[in-house]
């Protein structure tokens, strides 16, 4: 008998105690749901957002393209999404993989100061949307970006549009980083990348292939470090480097030298950001937003682009050359 009443008391305490245990975890879960109900809006969406495959951030966009691309990147490993308030109820996103959460952070956190920067350049005329992604490796930004081969290691990103016709608003647009241009470009390296291709999706619209590469790129580098208060070597270290020698270019830089092949390219983007920048300075962001439009518009001769300087600046075409010469060894000396 006094060995089944000790029996019962064991029994008895086990019960007390698995209800202590329960009871203990119960009051400990409860807390943490309130806290996680007490944290402020700014914290909560990026909890959401950086969960795998998330179909509330996925749906939190509607661009009808990111059912194809979650296709795509599905094979590419688990998703995460971060969609961005851009202003007047647009919602854009930032796509990647959990091997690249620091560069999707960094871009979603940019995302929609980038949008704004570009609209008060160019004008409201545009999705003010984007979808922008990461890959994780030169095979998925091949597929993300239509490329039939991997694309060469010097692209750090690149805009892409599924459909486009001359006049109509371009479908499937997006922004694709590869998967080592945060690690290459740093912070404002991103920053400054993310406002250049914005500036395309904006501008494609309007912007008919074969145009004059000059124009294209440099007002897209002028819409990138507009407002940024950067130097000017430090934009453009070997147009200054060059300058200061008295080695002037001696014309807005030919198409041919954007070819990464030609081992020019990066010249070449200082020298049409430069242009830009000069024109800019001289006639007013108006005037250039007018100059892209007209510039845009298809494959240019020279004769052509004497036409439209002289119609939309009033100015000569050698002269204005002439004149951005002296513009640049004038920055170059200074170094502002």
């Amino acid at each position: 008998m006094s060995g089944l009443v000790r029996m019962r008391g064991w029994l008895a305490a086990r019960r007390r105690f698995q209800f202590v245990l329960t009871l203990v975890m119960v009051t400990t879960l409860t807390a943490a749901c309130g806290a996680l109900l007490m944290l402020p809006n700014s914290v909560l969406p990026k909890i959401r957002a950086v969960v795998p495959g998330s179909d509330s951030a996925l749906a939190s966009a509607s661009d009808p393209q990111l059912p194809g691309l979650r296709r795509i990147m599905d094979s590419y490993g688990k998703i995460v999404a971060e969609p961005v308030s851009t202003g007047a109820g647009r919602i854009g996103i930032v796509l990647g993989h959990p091997g690249r959460v620091s560069d999707v952070e960094l871009l979603s956190g940019e995302l929609a100061a980038a949008t704004l920067a570009v609209s008060a350049l160019w004008g409201t005329d545009w999705s003010q949307a984007p979808v922008v992604v990461v890959a994780s490796s030169p095979a998925e930004f091949a597929a993300l970006t239509n490329s039939t081969g991997l694309v060469p290691a010097e692209v750090a990103a690149a805009t892409v549009s599924d459909a486009f016709h001359p006049g109509a608003r371009p479908t499937g647009q997006r922004v694709v980083f590869g998967s080592e241009a945060g690690q290459r470009l740093g912070p404002d390296g991103m920053r400054a990348v993310l406002r250049h291709e914005l500036t395309h999706v904006a501008t494609r619209a309007v912007t008919v292939d074969g145009s004059p590469q000059w124009m294209l790129e440099g007002f897209a580098e002028y819409a990138a470090h507009r407002g940024m208060q950067r130097p000017f070597a430090e934009v453009a270290p070997t147009l200054t480097t060059r300058a200061r020698a008295g080695d002037l270019p001696a014309d807005f830089p030919a198409d041919a030298l954007f070819d990464p092949a030609g081992g020019q390219a990066a010249y070449a983007y200082e020298q049409a950001w430069a242009a830009c920048a000069f024109l800019a300075d001289q006639y007013g962001d108006p005037a250039l937003v007018n100059l892209y439009r007209l510039m845009a518009s298809g494959p240019k001769d020279r004769a052509a682009v004497e036409g439209i300087v002289r119609t939309a600046l009033n100015a000569e075409y050698p002269d204005l050359i002439a004149r951005w010469r002296v513009w640049i060894g004038s920055r170059a000396a200074e170094g502002i």
